[in-house]
């Protein structure tokens, strides 16, 4: 028989659908992509309720500016995430643990150097909007530490999602993003943009503390040290 032939006669296995743990996976990591969505804009969106516009554009400059930190994290999520999916697959708990460590470094010193860069650069790189976007340079300042803080715990939403823990990742966003609302309704009306700022970067503390815990008590790893 040739080759060709032997191919042409494999017939199709059966199929099946488990459209119930298709849903219970997927909603989860849904709502954690939609939450962080929210996250991203709930700060602007509230202090125009509250702050004229020259306000919001010099806050939404500065943020944006310093949101270039963010595509660090995002490039190791997305180089990483399969990796996470095969350690687990063959049960090598140790060799995951210490992918996550490295994962981890991978994302906190860049994200720490890109963060001085563009802090060092800062009031440069505003002055390209106009003159008076200087005045939002403080503002980098405290949206940095939120940044950081993110970027302490590396690609663990990504962790959580592979290993089954999506709706662990899903409620630390949501926590993340009623944090970032309540406070940014309690600290725009008097301090205007730092409050949003400071509400954005209290949020994402909020977030990674949620995801540290989650990953010790879930996974039994420790984030930076040896195994807990």
């Amino acid at each position: 028989m040739k080759p060709d032939e032997r191919i042409t006669t494999n017939k199709p296995g059966p199929k099946t659908y488990d459209v119930r743990l298709w849903l219970a996976t997927a909603l989860p990591i849904l709502m954690a992509e939609g939450f962080y969505l929210m996250l991203a804009h709930a700060d602007v969106l509230l202090l125009q309720l509250f702050r004229p516009p020259e306000d919001v554009a010099i806050y939404y400059a500065a943020a944006k500016t310093l949101a270039l930190v963010s595509f660090v994290h995002f490039a190791i999520a997305a180089t990483t995430a399969h990796r996470f999916a095969r350690f687990h697959a063959t049960g090598d708990r140790e060799g995951l643990a210490t992918f996550l460590r490295q994962a981890i470094r991978w994302t906190f010193w860049p994200s720490l150097v890109a963060c001085a860069l563009l802090l060092a650069a800062g009031q440069p790189l505003l002055r390209l909007f106009g003159p008076d976007f200087a005045g939002g340079y403080h503002l980098m300042f405290i949206l940095a530490i939120g940044l950081l803080a993110r970027a302490a715990v590396g690609p663990m939403e990504r962790l959580l999602n592979v290993l089954g823990h999506q709706r662990m990742a899903a409620f630390a966003c949501a926590t993340a993003f009623a944090t970032n609302v309540a406070l940014c309704l309690l600290l725009i009306p008097t301090l205007g943009a730092a409050g949003a700022a400071i509400a954005t970067a209290a949020a994402l503390l909020t977030e990674s503390a949620a995801l540290f815990v989650v990953a010790r008590r879930r996974l039994g790893v420790s984030l930076w040290g040896r195994r807990a």
